[in-house]
């Protein structure tokens, strides 16, 4: 051993053992943040929510009007319903939720948070729950682009239970919030083969699920006028001049109307005439 120093030998093992060693896990600031992300590989905060403003929406008027209640009912700390939006894609379920998150996260009074959890960290909601549940904010958790299929089909039993009557059913102070292009979530032909001599039971079960959400809302493939008003409001918005053949001959190339459509060629637009879209 050299005079006044450690025992090399011991300082390798030590060094060894540190390496070997997990990290300590780190604790979630809940209150920091306006949203976090929750995958397979734990939670990270999300420092700016990226929402559009509510009034670039279009063509959703009343689902907007119920969203947006309804959030700001949660943000105060006031009832609220659990959500389910289903219908045609591109039509701006996700971004309305991030929209009516941030709109109510300015109002004084405010207490909200995202919580986005991934399809991979869905097993883990109980225990996200439990975590919540001791937080003095509100929480809207938020699942997209849902649906169970197959062998998951499970999924939807137990996310029934967590939306209401489960043991681990979701805390006061949390709503789930669900996207879905489908409304009854669960695939039809896998409800079907519990009892294919019962089809009104596998159209009850495909719906059960539906059902548990106080606010469900579709979104329906746009009209023709409704998807030029959204390219007016995007192009307004961002002070850019727009042809409306140009536009109608835009969607049927993708042969859809919708939100996304519209934005796709309003980024386009803007991107040819030399201009960055914030």
């Amino acid at each position: 051993m050299n005079d006044g120093g450690q025992d090399p030998a011991l300082a390798r093992i030590a060094s060894a053992l540190e390496r070997l060693a997990p990290a300590a896990a780190t604790l979630t600031d809940w209150l920091a943040n306006p949203a976090y992300v929750r995958d397979a590989k734990g939670v990270r905060a999300v420092e700016r929510l990226d929402a559009p403003p509510l009034d670039l929406l279009r063509g959703i008027d009343a689902q907007k009007l119920a969203v947006t209640a309804n959030i700001g009912r949660l943000a105060q700390g006031f009832a609220a319903h659990d959500m389910l939006l289903w219908g045609a894609r591109g039509m701006g379920k996700s971004a309305l939720l991030r929209a009516a998150v941030a709109a109510a996260q300015d109002v004084p009074g405010a207490s909200l948070a995202l919580v986005q959890v991934a399809p991979d960290a869905l097993d883990g909601l109980a225990t996200l729950f439990a975590e919540l549940r001791l937080v003095s904010r509100n929480f809207l958790v938020f699942l997209d682009d849902l649906g169970f299929e197959g062998d998951d089909a499970d999924g939807g039993r137990n996310l029934r239970s967590w939306l209401d009557g489960g043991v681990e059913a979701r805390p006061a102070n949390v709503r789930l919030a669900v996207t879905s292009n489908r409304r009854a979530i669960v695939e039809r032909h896998a409800a079907e083969q519990d009892d294919p001599l019962n089809p009104r039971d596998a159209v009850d079960d495909r719906l059960a699920l539906a059902d548990r959400f106080g606010l469900s809302l579709g979104f329906h493939a746009c009209s023709q006028d409704d998807y030029l008003a959204i390219v007016a409001g995007y192009a307004e918005h961002f002070g850019l001049a727009w042809d409306r053949s140009e536009a109608l001959e835009w969607a049927r190339r993708r042969g859809a109307r919708s939100g996304r459509v519209a934005w796709h060629y309003v980024t386009d637009l803007a991107g040819r005439s030399g201009r960055a879209l914030g």
